[in-house]
């Protein structure tokens, strides 16, 4: 854990992580992120904001904290909420207060909920001198929200890296995406890939643009990379610094989405459910390192041959 952090419970990092990157947002629009403009849209109590912000008390009321939650993803300019796994973050977050008192550090945990463990481990390796990240996504809209956070403590002071060089890999917007897809057949004109498309691009811009801002703001080298892949993945993988391997694999669910007023029942595969797993090279098991080693061998295969250029038009 890095000195002068409080160690907050892994699952409400995940709450953390979402008012960083709203703040960050707010702060490139001229605004500013506070606890009194939270209560004033919410009327959630300052003193209740500032213990979720802090992870001191796990959110008793799930309505509204959900409120909270929309409000901070609206500012982030990030796609709606998935509210079942903030009510899981919040159950388990109870749980494991009442279990042990204490939460374990995200460094120690090989599996965490997506949306949590990506996070820390962005944070944490963008405090090294060259930060390298190699990441295949489906939307880029975990790795854009983990990323808010170095972000804030780059402009904060507290961490300085010499270099920062991003690669991501998405899927292609001229295929047809194996998800999300609608349960019947899909129109001529899918509004489910146009819903899709405007997540990737909004969030490949957002993640291109506040790290390019820190060449401006800070002189440091950054380089950001988008390349297009013809598939769609069903895992989201994620390298930091040549040393660890995140991986999720995407679950398969079926829901009704709302677009533009007109409901559709659909199936998509997302992180959203599902665990990551950690592997380090450095610390851990041999079988770790191999996986480390295989899956750059693997990225880079794919980024060298068969991705192309990714349009955001």
């Amino acid at each position: 854990m890095r000195r002068g952090r409080h160690m907050t419970s892994p699952p409400m990092q995940a709450f953390t992580d979402l008012w960083d990157a709203a703040r960050a947002r707010l702060a490139a629009e001229g605004s500013s992120l506070t606890l009194v403009r939270v209560q004033r849209e919410t009327g959630v109590p300052v003193a209740t904001l500032s213990d979720w912000r802090t992870g001191n008390h796990a959110p008793r009321d799930a309505d509204r904290f959900l409120d909270v939650v929309r409000l901070l993803t609206r500012w982030a300019e990030l796609p709606p909420p998935n509210v079942r796994q903030w009510i899981q973050l919040v159950e388990k977050n109870g749980e494991t207060r009442a279990a042990k008192g204490t939460s374990a550090a995200t460094a120690d945990i090989l599996w965490l909920p997506s949306m949590v463990g990506l996070g820390d481990r962005i944070s944490e390796g963008f405090s090294a001198g060259q930060v390298e990240v190699d990441a295949l996504c489906v939307t880029g809209q975990a790795l854009a929200l983990a990323v808010a956070r170095p972000i804030q403590d780059i402009h904060a002071g507290r961490i300085r890296p010499e270099s920062i060089n991003v690669r991501v890999l998405m899927p292609s917007r001229d295929i047809s995406l194996a998800f999300p897809v609608p349960v019947e057949a899909p129109e001529s004109d899918d509004p489910l890939h146009t819903r899709w498309l405007i997540q990737r691009n909004t969030n490949a811009n957002s993640l291109r643009t506040a790290l390019l801002s820190l060449h401006r703001s800070h002189g440091i080298d950054v380089q950001v990379s988008f390349r297009a892949v013809p598939f769609t993945p069903m895992a989201e993988l994620y390298l930091i610094n040549g040393a660890e391997a995140l991986f999720a694999y995407c679950m398969v669910s079926r829901f009704e989405e709302t677009i533009d007023d007109t409901p559709h029942d659909v199936f998509d595969a997302t992180t959203d459910a599902s665990l990551q797993r950690r592997f380090n090279s450095g610390e851990a098991a041999a079988n770790d390192t191999v996986f480390v080693e295989q899956s750059h061998l693997w990225f880079n295969s794919i980024w060298e041959t068969v991705s192309a250029d990714l349009s955001f038009y």
